[in-house]
């Protein structure tokens, strides 16, 4: 029986493969054989430092910006992680429009271009894994901008899923919680707990996890990972518009 898991052969697109969940992707991958990345990302050093055996293009640029995926040949493309992401904090009344539209450009536009890219290169069928939230699925104050955009993005799966079926090609989403990933760092509150926990950031990263869910843990970046390995993977062949939510119960 061949195993499921096995991408030897095939090529796989990565955004935001610089680091966090795009980077353990991107190790997950070569770690199963994949014969060929193409990663993507804004942060070109940290690009640079993935150490991976398999062929890689590493491609500095904005997701969100088209001359980027004009320029791009994706041919023969068997998988895409569209995971490239940006944080934001805020309430609605105090939220700037222009911090509004960097979020959407970002989470939104630039899903949406990539999905376009991959879906017109996926001649041959393939899948596909969008990168979401669980702030697209339960509301909490501040998360307008970030929280919308990924519930936009569960949606635009579904949709490419739907669209994409008689060509034979998947796509799910997956929704993480509270996942250790420098995407922490950039918001305000994160950083406000880090200060009350002495600059300890793991210390703070505990106490989150522990306040925010059931398990009273947050995932690792290897084990989102792992779960988006496998709805890329032959093992979930008939598993298409799916959202898997991986929250540690955080939504119940």
């Amino acid at each position: 029986m061949a195993d499921p898991f096995d991408f030897s052969g095939k090529s796989a697109l990565v955004t935001g493969a610089a680091s966090g969940i795009g980077a353990a992707t991107a190790r997950w991958l070569d770690a199963h054989g994949v014969a060929r990345l193409v990663l993507i990302d804004r942060d070109d050093a940290a690009l640079d430092t993935l150490d991976l055996a398999c062929e890689s293009e590493r491609v500095a640029g904005d997701v969100s910006d088209p001359a980027l995926w004009a320029g791009l040949s994706l041919a023969s493309l068997d998988h895409a992680v569209v995971n490239a992401g940006v944080s934001s904090g805020g309430p609605i009344a105090e939220c700037d429009f222009a911090e509004w539209r960097r979020v959407m450009a970002v989470n939104l536009d630039g899903a949406f271009l990539s999905l376009q890219a991959v879906m017109r290169a996926m001649t041959g069928g393939g899948s596909i894994v969008v990168s979401a939230s669980v702030s697209g699925v339960k509301a909490e104050p501040g998360t307008a901008a970030y929280g919308a955009s990924k519930a936009a993005l569960m949606q635009l799966a579904k949709v490419a899923a739907k669209e994409g079926a008689p060509q034979g090609f998947r796509v799910n989403a997956i929704a993480p919680g509270g996942v250790d990933t420098p995407i922490w760092d950039q918001t305000p509150f994160f950083r406000d707990l880090v200060a009350e926990h002495g600059g300890d950031r793991d210390a703070a990263m505990k106490a989150m996890a522990a306040m925010a869910t059931p398990l009273g843990r947050y995932a690792s970046a290897d084990e989102i990972a792992a779960q988006i390995g496998f709805l890329l993977s032959d093992a979930a062949a008939t598993i298409t518009g799916a959202v898997l939510v991986s929250d540690g119960g955080y939504s119940l």
